[in-house]
C-alpha cells in the first residue's frame, strides 16, 4: 500500500524511530470501568488506510518501522505442569517462566472469529491491542505490543512454521488472522521474557508469540456455527473432520469461515473468506507426518487515518467522502490549490483537506501450504523436520487527491499498488534427552521474493474507477516498480540442565544472517508528468544483517508446592526492513530528494548502517494455588543501534536519510492477582508499568540538532489497568472484562498525546447439550466497547517529531452487539 503523503509531508517535519517498543500497566479499580469518554485524538501520518494514495512527498517524510520480538517454543502449546494447572473456566493458564499460555477455553469466552491477539490483550498483562473494528482483523489499523515491542518485532510462528513480520503490507509474512480460522487454534503463548532461540524469526527483538493449530479428532463429525451482530455483521464457519480413515491412523478435517460486516462509518463493507485444511498421517508409533493447506481472501473498504485535530473537530464519524464523487473532486481542487472546502469548521487545516480523499480499499489473497515430519529417532533423539511455502498477493488501492487523470483532468487519480510475497523454507530441529539435561539444536533457512508495481488508473469525469475491480496491467500505467530477494539463515543450540527437581538452568545462542538484494527495478516518474507525479525515491543495492552469537540464559525454580521464581536474560537482534520505495521507514524507502538523490543516500548510508538489537532481562516470581494465583514481573531492556528516517543535512540541502539515531532503555513490571472464592468464579486483576524513554541528546534533524532525551516512547501507554470477571454456572458462562490504557505520546517530543481510555465487552454463553442431531448445542451473545466509549485504538504510519502532523490514528468501533448458534455433530 502506498502510504499517502499531503503536503504537509514535504515540509520534513516527520521523524519515524523504528522500535516503537515498551509495555505498560495501570491499576485502577472495577468502579472506574465507565468513566467519561475521552474526546481527545491522535496525529497525522500519510497513508489511506489500507491501500492510500499518496500526495505529494514530503522531502523529509519518515513512515516509522516496526522490529521484532520474541517468546518461547515454536509451534507448540507449552506443556503445563499439573500442580500449576488451574481448573477454572476462563483465564489463562500461566506456565513455566515468562511465558503465558492462553488456552482455547479463554477464546471461547469471546466473540466468535475475535482476532486472537485481541483475546490475548484483553487476558494478559503486558500485551496492548488496539483496531477499528470489533473483531480486531483490519490489519492496517491493528496496533499490538509486548512490553513496548510492536507486532513487527515479536518472533511468531504457528505450529513451527514462521509468520514474519506482523505489520500491515505483509512483505516478509503472514498474520495469523490471515492463517488460521480463530476456531481451529487450540491455543497460543506468549513469552514475555528475554527471548526463545528456538523461534524461526529475523524480526526478534523482545518476545514472541506462537500458535497451536488443532488435530483432526479422532471420531468423525462436523461443527458448524451462525453469528449475526451490528452493520449487518455475519459470519459462518463450518468444519468437517474425517475420523481416523484406516488402520495407519489417518486423518483430516477441512473448515471454512466467512466473515462480513459493514462499515460502522462511511460506505462499504469488510469481507473475509478463509478455509483451512490438515491432515494427520501416524508412521508407525514413532512418529506422524502433518500436512496443511490455509487460504484467505481479505476484501475491505478502508477506514480512514485521521489527525487528532481531525477526530475532535469533525467527530468519531469522520471517514473518506465516498460515495460523493463531486464533493470529492472539490477537495482534491483545495487540496492541490490551497484553501478550506466550504462547510469545513474552523481549524481545520488545508493539509488536512489533503488527507481526505474519495476512497481507499485493499484486497489480500494468501495461499500457505507446510508439511510437517516428527520422528523420535531413538529412545532419545526427536526429529521434527518442516518444508512450507507461502504465496500472498493483493491490490491495494487509494484515491490520490495529488495526482491528475490525463484524459478527464480529474484532479485526482487512483493509484493501486500490487505486492507480490513469494517464501519457501523450512527448519529441522532434534531434541535430545539425556539424564539431567535436553539439549535442542537446529536451523532454518527461508528465500522471500517480493515484487510491488506501483500502477495509475485515471478517474472519470462523472466517476471514479471501480474501488474493486478492473486492476489489470494493460489498463494501467505503471509508475514503477521494486523487487526483492532475501535469504535467511538462522541456527540455535540450547542446553537445559534439570539441577534439583522443580530447578533449570537454559543457556545457548542463535546465529542469524539475512541477506537481502533489490529495489527498484523500474522508474517511469520522469515520463508521467500529465500525472503529476512527484519525487518517487528510487533506490537500489544490497544489505546484510549478520550476528554469529545472541546468547540466551534462563533459570528458573519451582519450591515449596505453590512458588516459582526466574530470571531471563538474551540479546537479540533483528535484520533490516524493505518496502517500496514510496514509503519510508526502511533503508530502501522514502529516501533522499529530487536535488540529492535516493540512490546517493543509500549507497552513504550502507557504509555506516548496523541492525538494531536489543539486551533484555526479567526477573519475575509467581504463586500458584486453586485459590489464588499472583505474579509479579520485572523487566529492564536496553535498546541498541535503533533506525529512523528521518531528515538530515545542512540547512539548505536537508534530504530524507534512514540511520542509527542511538539508544533506549526501557524499565517496566507486570502485577497480576486472580482469585477463585467458589468452584466457577475467577476475577482477575493485572497492573502493568512501562517506563521507556529516548536516549539520544543531540539527534540531526532538519538541517539542525534536536533532543528527545528522557522523552516517552510514542504510542506505547505507561500504565495498563485489566480486570476480567468469568462465572459459570451449570451450562451458562458470564465474561466480562475492562482495560484502561494510559495517554500515549504521539509525538517524539511528547508535546501531543492520544488520550487515556477505558474499554468494556461482555460475553454470556449458554450450552444446552445435545438437542436433535447436534450432540452439542451452544448460543452466546456479546457486546463490545459496551460503554461506547469514542477513543482512538490502532494507530498505522509515521510518528511526528512535534505537532499534529500525521493522519495515522484510527477510531476504535463504538458498541456493537452479536449473537451466535453452534453445534457439533
Amino acid at each position: 500500500m502506498p502510504p499517502r503523503l499531503s503536503a504537509r509531508r514535504q515540509n520534513g517535519r516527520r521523524l519515524c524511530l523504528r522500535a516503537l517498543p515498551l509495555l505498560a500497566g495501570t491499576a485502577l479499580g472495577w468502579s472506574a470501568a465507565f468513566p467519561a469518554r475521552a474526546d481527545t485524538p491522535p496525529q497525522h501520518t500519510p497513508s489511506h488506510h489500507a491501500s492510500t494514495a499518496h500526495a505529494k512527498p514530503r522531502a523529509a517524510t519518515a513512515a516509522p518501522a516496526a522490529a521484532p520480538r520474541r517468546a518461547s517454543s515454536p509451534a507448540r502449546t507449552l506443556p503445563v505442569s499439573p500442580d500449576e494447572a488451574v481448573d477454572v473456566i476462563a483465564h489463562r493458564t500461566r506456565s513455566h517462566g515468562a511465558v503465558e499460555v492462553v488456552t482455547r477455553e479463554t477464546m471461547d469466552h469471546f466473540v466468535a472469529g475475535t482476532s486472537p491477539m485481541q483475546v490475548l490483550a484483553l487476558t494478559t498483562p503486558g500485551a496492548n491491542f488496539a483496531s477499528d473494528d470489533a473483531f480486531g482483523l483490519d490489519n492496517v489499523a491493528n496496533t499490538l505490543y509486548v512490553r513496548g515491542f510492536n507486532q513487527s518485532q515479536l518472533g511468531m510462528a504457528v505450529d513451527g512454521i514462521p509468520m514474519g513480520g506482523q505489520g500491515f503490507h505483509n512483505w516478509n509474512g503472514l498474520s495469523i488472522d490471515q492463517i488460521a480460522i480463530q476456531e481451529n487454534l487450540s491455543g497460543m503463548t506468549m513469552s514475555q521474557g528475554a527471548g526463545a532461540l528456538d523461534v524461526p524469526s529475523a524480526q526478534t527483538l523482545g518476545g514472541a508469540l506462537t500458535f497451536t493449530t488443532a488435530d483432526p479428532l479422532d471420531k468423525a463429525g462436523g461443527r458448524i456455527s451462525q453469528l449475526f451482530g451490528s452493520n449487518n455483521g455475519f459470519r459462518t464457519f463450518a468444519r468437517v473432520d474425517s475420523g481416523v480413515l484406516n488402520p495407519t491412523g489417518t486423518k483430516f478435517y477441512a473448515s471454512y469461515a466467512r466473515t462480513a460486516q459493514d462499515l460502522w462509518k462511511g460506505y462499504g463493507d469488510q469481507q473475509e473468506h478463509q478455509a483451512n485444511f490438515k491432515l494427520v498421517q501416524p508412521v508407525g508409533e514413532h512418529g506422524k507426518i502433518t500436512a496443511v493447506f490455509d487460504y484467505s481472501n481479505f476484501d475491505q473498504y478502508n477506514y480512514m487515518g485521521l489527525t487528532k485535530n481531525l477526530w475532535q473537530r469533525l467527530g468519531r464519524d469522520t471517514t473518506y467522502l465516498k460515495p460523493n464523487y463531486a464533493l470529492s473532486k472539490e477537495y482534491a481542487y483545495y487540496a492541490q490549490n490551497g484553501g478550506i472546502p466550504p462547510g469545513l469548521p474552523a481549524g481545520i487545516t488545508n493539509d488536512e483537506v489533503g488527507d481526505f480523499a474519495y476512497d481507499g480499499t485493499q484486497e489480500q489473497r494468501n495461499y500457505l501450504s507446510a508439511v510437517t515430519g516428527e520422528f523420535q529417532l531413538n529412545s532419545f533423539i526427536t526429529s521434527r523436520t518442516i518444508a512450507y511455502g507461502h504465496v500472498s498477493n493483493g491490490d491495494y488501492q487509494g484515491t490520490n487527491p495529488f495526482l491528475t487523470s490525463p484524459s478527464s483532468g480529474v484532479l485526482m487519480a487512483d493509484e493501486t499498488g500490487h505486492p507480490d510475497v513469494r517464501r519457501i523454507g523450512f527448519t529441522q530441529n532434534f531434541t535430545v534427552k539425556l539424564r539431567n539435561n535436553e539439549i535442542q539444536t537446529g536451523f532454518w533457512y527461508e528465500n522471500d521474493r517480493f515484487n510491488y508495481p506501483m500502477r495509475l488508473y485515471e478517474d472519470g469525469q462523472d466517476f471514479a474507477h471501480n474501488s474493486k475491480s478492473n486492476y489489470y496491467a494493460y489498463q494501467s500505467t505503471t509508475w514503477f516498480a521494486d523487487s526483492f530477494n532475501t535469504n535467511t539463515f538462522q541456527f540455535f543450540i540450547q542446553d537445559t540442565w534439570h539441577i534439583i527437581p522443580g530447578m533449570t538452568l537454559t543457556g545457548g545462542f542463535r546465529s542469524l544472517t539475512q541477506t537481502t538484494h533489490g529495489g527498484t527495478s523500474y522508474d517511469n516518474t520522469a515520463g508521467l508528468s500529465a500525472w503529476g507525479t512527484y519525487y518517487s525515491h528510487p533506490a537500489s543495492g544490497s544489505l546484510t544483517a549478520s550476528n554469529a552469537f545472541l546468547p540466551h540464559f534462563n533459570w528458573d525454580y519451582h519450591f515449596l508446592d505453590h512458588h516459582e521464581i526466574y530470571w531471563d536474560i538474551a540479546e537479540n537482534m533483528r535484520a533490516y526492513d524493505f518496502g517500496q520505495q514510496s514509503s519510508s521507514g526502511n533503508a530502501w524507502g522514502g529516501l533522499g530528494t529530487a536535488t540529492n538523490t535516493a540512490q546517493s543516500v543509500f549507497n552513504q548510508g550502507k557504509q555506516t548502517l548496523r541492525p538494531e538489537r536489543t539486551w533484555n532481562y526479567v526477573v519475575g516470581y509467581r504463586y500458584n494455588s486453586t485459590f489464588f494465583t499472583g505474579s509479579v514481573d520485572f523487566y529492564h531492556t536496553d535498546y541498541i543501534n535503533r533506525l529512523a528516517a528521518i531528515t538530515t543535512g545542512p540547512t539548505n540541502n536537508v534530504y530524507a536519510a534512514f540511520i542509527n539515531v542511538g539508544h533506549e532503555t526501557m524499565n517496566g513490571a507486570d502485577v497480576l492477582g486472580a482469585i477463585r472464592p467458589f468452584r466457577g468464579l475467577e476475577i482477575t486483576n493485572s497492573f502493568s508499568w512501562n517506563n521507556a524513554t529516548y536516549e539520544d541528546a543531540a539527534l540531526p534533524y532538519d538541517g539542525t540538532t534536536i533532543s528527545i532525551k528522557g522523552k516517552h516512547q510514542v504510542y506505547y501507554p505507561k500504565f495498563m489497568y485489566k480486570a476480567n470477571l468469568t462465572y459459570s454456572y451449570k451450562r451458562a458462562t458470564f465474561n466480562f472484562n475492562a482495560t484502561y490504557t494510559s495517554s500515549r505520546p504521539m509525538t517524539y517530543l511528547n508535546d501531543v498525546s492520544i488520550p487515556a481510555y477505558w474499554t468494556t465487552n461482555l460475553n454470556l454463553s449458554y450450552d444446552f447439550g445435545g438437542i436433535g442431531f447436534a450432540h452439542d448445542m451452544k448460543a452466546t451473545f456479546g457486546i463490545t466497547n459496551v460503554a461506547n466509549q469514542n477513543y482512538i485504538g490502532g494507530v498505522y504510519g509515521a510518528a511526528s517529531v512535534s505537532g499534529d502532523d500525521n493522519a495515522n490514528l484510527f477510531v476504535a468501533a463504538p458498541r456493537q452487539f452479536f449473537g451466535s448458534v453452534a453445534a457439533e455433530f
